[in-house]
């Protein structure tokens, strides 16, 4: 058995459903279901009995210690965490709280029921960290990409929380003797994201009339990583990892902003065309750029490739087209999760719980 923090969020939620699927080992699954997490994303688990939801904190210390004295996970995947920039910007505590403190008190829970486990078991155990590129800062345009050397240069109350994170789990590997590892991600994108996304964003506007925003003049690039790409990586890091090592996960997919959102736009005008049968294009508004917008990220995935032989299945031109066709085909999903009525539900049938 496994335990998944974070596992009804975007990645996580994907990463679960994923493992079930491949590999069929249990997993405890801890998630606090704050705003962007949504145990519709999980509706095929439901009656699985491999599938055991626990709705609670990674900050509450004891809960932890209490589900890993329970079930006995062999490994720990934390994916728990705050992960929007703009949200970081108007409101930094939460961030603080959930990817500082929170994986700290995670930290100190594993480490005192890995101190405990028998010889085997300690030496087989693992605690998988999963972490951003945008740790590394920002790139120029002629920069090579952030490899697994480079330093941190956090740029975001956001991106500061998650080196911090970082930090914690690597001192808690040196100082003692914790078997972690940790992957740096960019950005990810694929079915059940939330709609604050980019992606998921301009997909719903387009389909509802809305404008397109695009911050600044829509230059920034980001590399690209379709979510299932990103689950395979874990897998492949959790079960063959160097302890102790980082290991970059990207898509080889750099792409500017206006231009995901004009390649959007081209997939949609042959899939659903609008009424009127005008150009989604014409949608796209440009807004005032967010402070300390990063210019560009991209990740340098060879390690992996070269230490553990991982490569992404998807380019960018195949996963965004997924991406798109499946919200056309999960329309209900996506109107559960803007008119909020997941959060009600949720609310009833899982009530938070403390140790």
């Amino acid at each position: 058995m496994i335990l998944v923090t974070g596992g009804a969020g975007f990645i996580g939620g994907n990463f679960v459903l994923d493992w079930l699927a491949e590999h069929g080992e249990p997993v405890v699954n801890l998630d606090k279901l704050t705003y962007a997490g949504n145990l519709n994303t999980l509706a095929a688990l439901y009656n699985d009995t491999r599938h055991h939801f626990v709705r609670g904190d990674i900050g509450d210390r004891a809960l932890v210690a209490r589900l890993l004295a329970e079930h006995q996970p062999r490994a720990v995947v934390n994916f728990a965490a705050e992960s929007h920039v703009d949200r970081s910007i108007h409101g930094p505590g939460d961030f603080i709280e959930t990817n500082v403190v929170g994986t700290f008190n995670l930290l100190e829970a594993v480490r005192g029921y890995w101190h405990e486990l028998p010889a085997d078991r300690k030496a087989a155990f693992r605690f998988l960290h999963v972490s951003t590129d945008e740790v590394y800062g920002t790139l120029a345009a002629e920069d090579p990409p952030f490899a697994e050397t480079n330093r941190y240069e956090p740029n975001s109350p956001y991106s500061a929380s998650k080196a911090a994170s970082d930090h914690l789990v690597r001192a808690w590997r040196h100082t003692y003797g914790l078997p972690v590892l940790t992957t740096n991600c960019s950005n990810n994108y694929g079915p059940y994201h939330f709609p604050e996304k980019l992606i998921p964003l301009v997909i719903l506007n387009a389909l509802t009339g809305k404008p397109l925003p695009v911050y600044g003049d829509g230059q920034q690039i980001r590399d690209w990583l379709y979510v299932k790409d990103h689950c395979s990586a874990i897998r492949r890091v959790l079960e063959a990892g160097r302890v102790g090592q980082t290991y970059n996960v990207g898509g080889w997919n750099e792409k500017a902003n206006l231009d995901v959102v004009q390649t959007i736009c081209a997939l949609l005008d042959e899939l659903k065309p609008r009424d009127d049968g005008k150009p989604y294009r014409t949608q796209i508004t440009f807004v005032t750029d967010r402070p300390g917008h990063d210019r560009r990220y991209a990740i340098d995935a060879r390690k992996l490739e070269h230490e553990l032989g991982w490569k992404p299945a998807e380019t960018f031109e195949s996963g965004i087209r997924k991406t798109v066709q499946w919200y056309l085909d999960n329309q209900p999903w996506v109107e559960n999760v803007v008119n909020g009525a997941y959060r009600e539900w949720t609310d009833k049938q899982y009530p938070l719980q403390h140790a």
